[in-house]
């Protein structure tokens, strides 16, 4: 028996023994003494009764507690997986251990492991009535989360015994089986138990597993650092990996040197010292072997762990997740070059994530290109700056909702500053003039989207971003309109927020696992609830509008044929200071993304280079890989699915008159190459129909005769008013097509040489000086005689009503010209041009989302930009 219990017993012992202490001789008075007698029974009384009344509810909670079983407390079950279909894929669990006995575990370890979840573990029966309040005070003076208030004893029972339902009667039965467990084993044995059923990550469990996978060592031979980072780590395996976070997981192993100072295991000193260790200075490179479901895998054993606190690996569990193993299985091999993509360099990593667009599920993820098992997860846990993927989030999805802008919403691309006075430029350092939102997304124009997000308000945006799972602090600033924030987004997150753009507005939490099954057959459901995130004509009208971003802008690269494909492209750029540092190239970006959806599948894509000793930069090539990923991976999911998103009865569909503003319902007049389809909120439509275009006068008097002794065709007409006008005559020959032979303003047109038996036809239409309005077709034919002695019977000509197709296009005003497919090369900037700044699409370097209005600050994921500056699409 150790020392404790013996001093414990002598204790127990010496106050049984001691005497009681004998009553006051002297007698109170009756007056107030009988009064305070009366409470203090009545006061007795009641509380004898809630202790019995609380002891019989206890033992009717406690009444059906599962035994003390050896094999779960000291054994390991692995859980078997099934795929979407309810097929099993795959098991996780007991061979990713390596058990440690007691008494090999070195002291340093075990009181790391004691300061920080339980160091009066040697003092209680199982349960720390003082260890829940000391908890209370730890967590204040050392930060959320330094100490929890369940002893080791408790955490035993509850991951080997109980299943982890939130209930008073689980808790009841934790109670009491934690005094049990006490009683039938020793303290060692319990920490032992303890100490090896550990989660540490989805390629270690136990100690003695995390030791071997993070430090290529035994446990024997850790430094104090490394026993504090793993004696910190099972609290949120996930956030507090090392190799992944290094940031938040040097600050948790700080937090537990100090606590091993303040419990005196350790001088403060030795802590100080400890500390400053590079947390990432020891770490070994995982070598565990992959396989086509290995990133799926730890997304679902990471989501089992922070949803209900179980060990997924040890637990016995049937899980049934969201995995389409065929889909899994294709994104893996295309990311590690097994597919139809070549990729430029083994440096260059990606992240994907892709999604049942209605439910949320995830059917595959890209973890990275050739990683390890326990590597970076850059679908999951990387966090980079969305670059103009942003837009239809944070700039124009909440300006649709709140202000029920229509797709065809007039916004002047113009020299523009944020509110603070910082200039802020596009990609290509020029400006377009009024253009509809519409064109502005789909050739990605940061000066438009900063003026939605200005006109919704930070405010309202914020919260239209929040609700679609995009992670912002309390306060955003204008920057954020064109990706310059804080911190990042992963593609896990990015394909949430889009997926409830293709669903009606509908939000479902991206997640892996639907239910888990324990050995007892009860079952537990993990799929989260939709919500509404935004009104179905919002998601209609972006949904609309990104479909443009295929089809007409900077997202065609990643068009699918005969697939209704919905997406936006972005890119971030450098800050000047890294430019300059890493000789880094003007025009080449340091993220390149697209996400994009159909109806039935959301797909994000993040591109970048890793960071290593040679390129580190994404040239005007390389940003082209995200979408052509993204291409490869919805060709082969959906298999050729043609179906088209259904526009609410919210919405109406209106033919715009283009460059009318305010906006004029087209008339019928109207040439289609000046019609716009646009869609508004119902009640919101332009009532006015444009007069711009009228149906003039069709020429009169059409006559067609042939000179046979100069062989020659001549056509006259009439028309009145005929200075104000020109006259466009087209020709057809032996039924071929129409082509314009004459445009001037003259009545009269001549064809000689004709076609000896050849059969002409002519159309003549007036056009307006102007361009802007023109007639019907005035028609006439003739045959050409041939051998006089014959006569050919001249077929009669139906004159069509509607407008000839024309040979050309009378220009009316110019149209913005197609967005090239390649992404234009960024100009060089002179020096005193630049601006400090990173983070921001299109190489947009926005001022700082820190602290307005100054506008300076870095955006690389560690702060903001600054925003003059440049980018691609």
């Amino acid at each position: 028996m150790s020392d404790q219990y013996k001093s414990r017993e002598e204790m127990r012992k010496a106050r049984e023994q001691s005497k009681r202490r004998p009553r006051s001789s002297k007698k109170a008075g009756k007056g107030g003494s009988s009064l305070w007698k009366k409470v203090f029974i009545s006061m007795l009384v009641l509380g004898i009764l809630g202790i019995v009344a609380g002891g019989a509810t206890f033992a009717v909670l406690i009444s059906d507690a599962p035994k003390i079983d050896d094999s779960k407390l000291k054994d390991s079950f692995s859980s078997k997986i099934f795929d979407m279909n309810g097929d099993e894929i795959t098991e996780v669990g007991s061979e990713k251990r390596t058990y440690v006995p007691y008494d090999q575990i070195p002291e340093t370890l075990e009181q790391a492991f004691l300061a920080t979840e339980d160091a009066r573990f040697y003092n209680h029966n199982g349960v720390d009535v003082i260890r829940v309040g000391g908890a209370f005070v730890a967590n204040v003076q050392e930060g959320f989360g330094a100490e929890g208030g369940s002893t080791i004893t408790q955490q035993v029972v509850k991951n080997s015994l109980l299943s982890h339902e939130k209930t008073i009667k689980r808790k009841a039965q934790e109670l009491w089986l934690s005094f049990q467990l006490e009683r039938k084993y020793s303290k060692q044995e319990i920490l032992e138990m303890y100490l090896n059923k550990i989660y540490f990550s989805p390629s270690s469990y136990g100690v003695g597993k995390a030791a071997e996978v993070f430090y290529g060592k035994s446990i024997d031979q850790l430094e104090l650092h490394e026993a504090a980072m793993l004696a910190g780590m099972p609290q949120s395996p996930t956030n507090y990996n090392p190799r992944n976070f290094p940031e938040k997981a040097e600050k948790r192993r700080n937090i537990v040197l100090n606590l091993m100072a303040r419990h005196g295991f350790i001088s403060q000193q030795e802590a100080d010292e400890a500390k400053q260790v590079p947390v990432q200075s020891t770490l070994v490179e995982p070598k565990e072997k992959s396989n086509p479901y290995h990133a799926f895998i730890e997304e679902v054993v990471e989501e089992i762990k922070d949803k209900t606190d179980i060990d997924a690996s040890s637990a016995g569990l049937k899980i049934y997740t969201t995995i389409d193993p065929e889909a899994q299985t294709h994104v893996e091999s295309l990311l590690n070059g097994e597919g139809n993509i070549s990729f430029p360099s083994e440096h260059l990593q990606a992240g994907v994530t892709l999604l049942d667009t209605e439910t949320g599920e995830i059917r595959a993820i890209g973890g990275g290109r050739n990683q390890a098992v326990g590597g970076f997860n850059y679908a999951t846990d990387t966090r980079r700056q969305p670059g103009s993927t942003i837009k239809p989030i944070l700039d124009y999805g909440p300006v649709i909702e709140h202000e029920k802008w229509s797709t065809y919403e007039q916004v002047a691309d113009e020299p523009y500053t944020y509110s603070d006075g910082t200039p802020i430029n596009n990609y290509d350092r020029k400006h377009k003039g009024i253009m509809s939102i519409r064109e502005a997304l789909a050739d990605s124009r940061n000066i438009p989207a900063l003026k939605a997000l200005q006109e919704v308000g930070l405010e309202k945006a914020r919260d239209f971003a929040v609700g679609l799972g995009i992670p912002l602090e309390e306060t955003i600033y204008e920057p954020y309109a064109i990706g310059g924030f804080s911190t990042g987004v992963s593609p896990l997150q990015m394909a949430g927020a889009y997926s409830a753009f293709g669903n009606n507005g509908i939000y479902t939490e991206p997640h892996a696992v639907k239910e888990i099954e324990f050995p007892d057959g009860t079952k537990m459901k993990l799929a989260p609830e939709p919500k509404a995130a935004m009104s179905d004509y919002t998601a209609f009208m972006m949904t609309d509008m990104m479909k443009s971003v295929v089809t007409d802008g900077t997202g065609r690269a990643a068009a699918v044929s005969g697939v209704q494909i919905a997406g936006k492209t972005g890119t971030t750029n450098f800050s000047e200071k890294e430019r300059q540092s890493g000789n880094i190239p003007s025009g080449t970006a340091k993220d390149a993304w697209f996400v994009g959806y159909s109806p039935k599948y959301t797909a994000a894509v993040w591109t970048g280079y890793e960071k290593n000793d040679e390129k580190i930069y994404l040239n005007q090539e390389d940003q082209q890989y995200a979408k052509r990923i993204f291409k490869d991976i919805m060709t082969e999911v959906s298999k050729g699915d043609s179906t088209d998103f259904s526009k609410p009865n919210s919405v109406s569909e209106i033919r715009i008159e283009k460059g009318s503003k305010p906006p004029r319902k087209a008339s019928e007049y109207t040439p289609r190459s000046q019609v716009s389809i646009e869609y508004f909120v119902k009640g919101t439509e332009p009532k006015q129909v444009s007069q711009r275009f009228e149906r003039l006068a069709k020429p009169s008097g059409l006559g067609v005769s042939y000179n046979q002794e100069n062989n020659t065709i001549s056509l006259n007409w009439n028309y009145d008013n005929s200075q104000n006008v020109t006259f466009q005559v087209s020709q057809s020959l032996n039924n071929g097509d129409y082509q314009v032979v004459y445009s001037g303003k003259e009545t009269s047109f001549s064809v000689p040489n004709a076609v000896i038996g050849g059969v002409y036809r002519f159309q003549v239409i007036a056009i307006s000086d102007s361009g802007s309005n023109r007639s019907d077709a005035a028609s006439a034919a003739i045959e050409v005689p041939g051998a006089p002695e014959e006569e050919i019977e001249i077929p009669e000509i139906e004159v069509p009503e509607e407008e000839p197709p024309p040979a050309e296009e009378v220009p009316v005003e110019p149209e913005t010209p197609e967005q090239p497919e390649e992404t234009p090369e960024t100009p060089e900037v002179p020096e005193e041009d630049q601006n400090n700044g990173d983070g921001q699409d299109d190489n947009q370097e926005a001022p700082p989302a820190a602290v307005p209005p100054q506008g300076n600050g870095n955006g690389n994921g560690n702060g903001n930009g600054n925003g003059n500056g440049e980018g691609t699409q």
